[in-house]
């Protein structure tokens, strides 16, 4: 199955490696699809009340999809949804499943096996000194302003600024070259995941300046310490919320069978959160003994270590740069979005 970019809820295009979720039936139509979604009793109804599962991209979903996450992991582990034409994966033990197992077909996944074969000159050593010198270089800009949004001002431009170093784009030629489909061109399928990368560092940063605790615990903290942060991140708030696969065969999960050749949409945020699989899943905790995320796979990918390093260095260039960093006053990270995620701002104060 060829994989192509997905697209978020305002119908851009991004250049993650997702397979397209697929579009929302036509207002008055039903979807095709292999059936409609079986109604089930629900004890607190009205007598004669019938109830059907809810839907991810169900209306404010975008502002909190979380309730949506839960009520699907709880009742309907295997529903089949008409808005998007697919059958829909909640638990965390169902979705680890279909993006490793066999009897689903795999996209391009950061660290799936297909991009683990393909990267065997890759200079770590350069890899780390464009990242940190980007990002030394982004924090400075900034660091001397009264007010910033790190979000326009340093996550917008770090995974873009590492692309260009690396390939050798002079910095002023940035903004024209390495912005969506020329970055692929310049760097590969993999180097080129610039918008998922952007919005993984933005969830990152937000969830580390949200909590003085945290912004303490990392300001200093070793390499090891910062990739725990950034990998529950990853758990708590993946950047891309729905990834779509498809069945070779029928498949048991949760709930019941997949049909052989259906289209199959993980909820990567609903097992994040999933409470058989982490305790507190909804803690934001870099220390927390239960650790794992699934939005990337665990092979040699580019795109997987400069995401990696850039979140490490972020945090390094920006608290060197900037020691009384934080939010602006009355100010709280807020995500947004359907299949893909992340804050849309991030106002700061540099100097406090």
């Amino acid at each position: 199955m060829r994989d192509e970019p997905s697209r978020d809820t305002e119908g851009r295009t991004g250049e993650g490696p997702w397979e397209r979720v697929p579009a929302m039936a036509p207002a008055g139509r039903a979807a095709a699809g292999p059936g409609r979604v079986r109604p089930v009793a629900d004890p607190t109804a009205p007598p004669g009340g019938r109830t059907v599962a809810p839907s991810p991209l169900d209306p404010g979903a975008a502002l909190d999809p979380h309730p949506v996450h839960r009520r699907l992991r709880e009742e309907f582990p295997l529903t089949y949804d008409p808005l998007l034409r697919a059958w829909v994966l909640s638990r965390y033990a169902d979705v680890a499943t279909a993006l490793t197992d066999p009897r689903f077909t795999h996209g391009h996944r950061p660290g799936d096996p297909a991009c683990a074969r393909a990267h065997t000159d890759v200079d770590l050593g350069e890899l780390r000194s464009v990242a940190e010198r980007t990002a030394f270089v982004l924090a400075r800009r900034i660091a001397g302003r009264e007010r910033a949004d790190l979000v326009a001002d340093f996550c917008h431009w770090l995974p873009a600024g590492t692309v260009a170093a690396a390939v050798g784009v002079p910095y002023l030629d940035m903004m024209r070259l390495v912005r969506g489909r020329a970055a692929t061109a310049l760097a590969g399928e993999c180097g080129g995941q610039i918008a998922v990368r952007e919005k993984a560092l933005a969830s990152f940063l937000g969830n580390v300046l949200a909590d003085p605790d945290q912004v303490a615990a990392l300001r200093d903290a070793p390499a090891g310490l910062v990739a725990r942060a950034w990998a529950e991140s990853l758990r708590r708030d993946p950047p891309v919320q729905i990834a779509v696969r498809r069945t070779r065969e029928d498949v048991p999960v949760s709930g019941g069978v997949l049909p052989g050749g259906s289209s199959v949409a993980l909820l990567i945020g609903a097992a994040g959160r999933d409470p058989e699989r982490f305790r507190e899943p909804d803690r934001f905790d870099p220390l927390r003994d239960d650790p794992h995320q699934l939005t990337y796979g665990p092979g040699f990918c580019p795109a997987v270590i400069l995401a990696g390093l850039e979140a490490e260095y972020a945090v390094r260039a920006l608290f060197q740069a900037m020691p009384r960093l934080r939010l602006a006053d009355g100010f709280r990270p807020a995500q947004t979005g359907l299949i893909t995620r992340a804050p849309r701002t991030l106002v700061v104060l540099p100097n406090g």
